[in-house]
This record gives C-alpha cells, structure tokens and sequence, in this order.
C-alpha cells in the first residue's frame, strides 16, 4: 500500500462518498482522532464538530463509558445470529428502552440504519392489511420529508432530487402540507380528506423537527389531531424519530410531547452513540397480533445479518445511562439555554428570518434575493467557510443550524456562534 500519499488523495482513488458529485466536489477532509466535541485531520488542523457528525455522537467522540462497554461485550459475546437465538444485552435494551416511550409500544425488531427501521414500519403497515385480506397499499407523508435511502423509506421523502431517478418504481405516496405556524388547518384538512378514501396503510412524519428539510418545526397540537384522525379512520402512524430521538428536542423522544400516541416509532442514529450501526422499529401489541397466526405466510420474513448484534446493544445500553444521567440533561437544558440567549440577539439581524429552537436545534435562514437550492452554491460558501473557520457545519440551502454533542463546552458554543454571526456579515 502507497504512503506516500495523503489520506485525502488514497481516499480520492478508491472511495465513493454519500451524496456527493465526485467531479465537482472538493476533496474529502481526512479525519484522524476525535475527542468530545472536536476532531482532527491529518493535517492537525481541529474542527469542533457542530452538528454531531450527522446527529449520532450526542454524548461526544471516543466517549470512554461507551467504549469500555463495547470492550467488555466483545470479550463475551460479540455477535450471535437473532434467527432463533437471542441474548441479554439485546433483552435488556428493550426492557430499558419501552418504558421511555409512549405505553403502547410493545414489540421492538432490530435493523441496521434509519433507512431500514422506516422500511420495516412501512412493510409492516401493508402487510398488516394484506395479511386480513384487506388492501392498503398507499402510504401518507409531509411534504419535504426525508426518511432514508432505502426504496420504501425513498417514497415517502419528499425531496424530489433525492428521488427523481426512481419516480415509477416506488410505492404510491400522498402528501399532505407541514402544519407549521399559519398551516395547521390546512394540514388537518388535506388529511381528513384522504383518510376518509380507505386506500392508506400509514401516516409517516417526522414529530415536530423535519430535520432534512432544513430543521422545519411545528408543534404537537397539530400532530395530535393528525394522529387522531388516522386512529378515527384505522391508518396506522410511524414516528420517525431518528434524528429527533435521544434528548434532541429537549425531551428523550419527540413522541414524549404528544398526548396521542403513534402505532411506530422508527430509531436509530444516536441510538449507539456514533458506534456501530444499529437501527430499532417499536410496535403496538396490534401490529405484532397481526402477524401471529398458525400461518408461516403470515410472519414478517425480514432480517438483517447484524439483526440485535449484542455489541451495538451494549453501546446502546451505555447510551441510555448517559442519556438519563442528571449531567446530560443539565446539558440539553444549557444548550437549549444558549440557543435561545443567542437567536434573542440575532432575531433582528437584516439577514435572519424564521429563527427558531427545539431542545438542542437552533436554526435560521438567511434572506436571500434568490431561492436556493439544497447543495447550490450560496450553500457551497457557507459550508467552506464554517470549515475554514475550523467548524463542522452543514448548511441545508439557505438554512443554517446547530445541533451539537451534549458536552460541547462553553467556549466551543460561544465561537460558534462568534463565526455564525461573521457568516451573516461575509458571505453573501
């Protein structure tokens, strides 16, 4: 193997990035050790990372309780297959996860990612109908919604450049407006309506943060009636809570704002810490009654080959009492804290419109002449210079927002924010 090469250059001739156009984009940052809410890259150079390397590394990078409780399960059991097997840690976990949810969540069926938690709920929804003979073969969303790569989970998110190449071969979706401030009516209205058709199996919505979308928020009143209204109309509701889960909104789960109570509720990212790849579906006693019958037809004929890998739930263990320990949720409260003190003094910026908070999410956009598109170049500019500035920031189009690790510091926060505020004033 050459070493006479940079990591960035080696990466360049034998790696193919997510979402990405390879012959336009710059070359990819070679990150070499991570520690709380900072990285370094081959160079040295440091980046505090703003927005928790995609929303999964809440509790910091190479977080040593974490670590030590994937060192001790591999030297016990470090995978076994869930096909007939099964085994403590992965017993545990739900017997520590269901009581945080909302009580009508039973079940939980494992996955790799949140692609595939949102493809399982879906699966389950139409299979549920097919297996009493009943055909539901629709599915509701938001507009603009992200739900995973996957095909299932592909058709019901709603940004267009993600799906456009598959338009024809996905399952039938309809739509329904985001009922933010100023929409609810109009939300609850389009969902009255196709409720009462029959035709769909589920409504699937991200509760309260669209987090591809641009950090979009909207409150639970709204949502409850939504849920309502399929309950009324017997459409079964996933919660996709893959971004929002784990203390994102200020709240362990986004669902814990509801009164109404979804059917599913799809998890994933932050559920390991940033570790391993791991993924869980919740489901009410309904659903899963659903599928037990004297009839092996009638069973969920999916899995994956890491399905309940007892690694991934020792980390998730891990997680969890970090995640309900006094000191994280002192720290979601002074984030949250922060992020309000600091849009309280930008609201008024020339160039903030929608300033917004949920928990640990700040976000704004940025006025502009112009409609931006999601990777266009104004877009192109914020991110150079937030990685300039030796941040780790992903604006969405005109969107700009922070979601950091719990344990960022003081110091940390304040710079960003230091640079967020000279963004506004350069980069035009």
């Amino acid at each position: 193997m050459s070493t006479d090469k940079t990591l960035a250059q080696r990466d360049a001739s034998c790696l193919w990035h997510p979402y990405t156009q390879h012959k336009t984009a710059p070359s990819h940052i070679a990150i070499t050790k991570a520690e709380g809410a900072k990285v370094w890259d081959e160079n040295g150079k440091e980046y505090i990372d703003a927005i928790a390397s995609w929303w999964v590394n809440p509790y910091g990078h190479s977080n040593k309780y974490i670590a030590d409780a994937i060192y001790k399960q591999l030297t016990t059991l470090e995978h076994v297959l869930f096909g007939g097997f099964t085994h403590e840690p992965a017993i545990l976990l739900a017997e520590r996860l269901l009581p945080l949810l909302p009580d009508n969540q039973k079940k939980l069926f494992f996955s790799d990612n949140g692609s595939t938690a949102v493809e399982i709920a879906i699966k389950v929804a139409l299979q549920y109908f097919y297996n009493k003979g009943e055909k539901r073969s629709k599915i509701l969303a938001f507009e603009n919604a992200f739900h995973g790569d996957t095909f299932a989970a592909m058709a019901a998110s709603g940004i267009s450049f993600f799906t456009e190449a598959f338009r024809g071969s996905l399952i039938e979706v309809e739509r329904i407006p985001v009922p933010v401030f100023g929409k609810e009516e109009e939300s609850i209205a389009a969902l009255k309506t196709l409720a009462a058709t029959g035709e769909y199996a589920a409504f699937i919505f991200e509760p309260l943060v669209q987090g591809a979308a641009g950090m979009v928020m909207y409150d639970a009143a709204p949502l409850d009636e939504l849920i309502a209204i399929c309950r009324d109309n017997n459409i079964f509701t996933v919660a996709d809570e893959v971004m929002t889960g784990f203390g994102k909104t200020g709240k362990n789960f986004a669902c814990n704002y509801l009164t109404q109570q979804p059917d599913m509720i799809c998890l994933s990212k932050a559920l390991t810490a940033g570790t391993i790849p791991m993924a869980i579906t919740t489901f009410t006693q309904e659903l899963f009654d659903g599928f037990y019958d004297d009839d092996v037809n009638k069973a969920l004929f999916h899995g994956h080959t890491f399905t309940g890998n007892p690694t991934g739930c020792a980390a998730a263990l891990a997680g969890l009492d970090l995640l309900e320990s006094v000191e994280m949720q002192e720290n979601i409260a002074r984030i949250n804290n922060r992020h309000h003190q600091f849009l309280e003094k930008i609201k008024r910026h020339r160039r903030v419109a929608n300033p917004r908070v949920c928990g640990v999410i700040l976000a704004f956009d940025v006025k502009r002449d112009s409609v931006e598109s999601y990777y266009g170049n104004f877009r192109n500019r914020l991110y150079n210079f937030f990685i300039e500035k030796g941040i780790i920031m992903r604006p969405v189009g005109n969107t700009i927002y922070v979601l950091p690790p719990y344990i960022i510091s003081e110091q940390e926060l304040t710079y960003i924010y230091e640079v967020v505020e000279e963004a506004l004033e350069k980069i035009m």
